[in-house]
């Protein structure tokens, strides 16, 4: 089941279960549907995800290898193309952001 993010200020965002339930998890909400990340819970929510995001980049960097490593291959000599956090909260950020500045919340289902 997708995971669909609606808001009155924008398009719905929508996304596989895994990758919902995790910036759920992150933003501290229960993830079964349906749920509501209400106006005045937006700022911490958007500061919530800057902060996983922060944290996965610095871990990264730590391990010796950028966000943007284009060298990287798997085992079979293919280039490895991992979706990062930042890449995957990004439409769910921006939905957050716009939200907040109508004054709307957030549902998903």
């Amino acid at each position: 089941m997708l995971y669909k993010f609606k808001s009155r200020a924008t398009a719905d965002v929508i996304m596989l279960p895994a990758n919902a339930r995790q910036l759920l998890k992150i933003m501290g909400k229960d993830v079964a549907p349906p749920g509501i990340v209400t106006a005045a819970q937006i700022p911490a929510a958007i500061e919530a995800l800057q902060a996983a995001i922060e944290a996965e980049e610095a871990a990264e960097r730590e391990k010796g290898r950028t966000a943007d490593a284009e060298d990287a291959h798997d085992e079979d000599g293919q280039p490895h193309t991992a979706i990062r956090l930042h890449q995957r909260a990004a439409p769910l950020i921006d939905m957050l952001r716009r939200s907040a500045a109508e004054g709307h919340d957030v549902i998903w289902q």
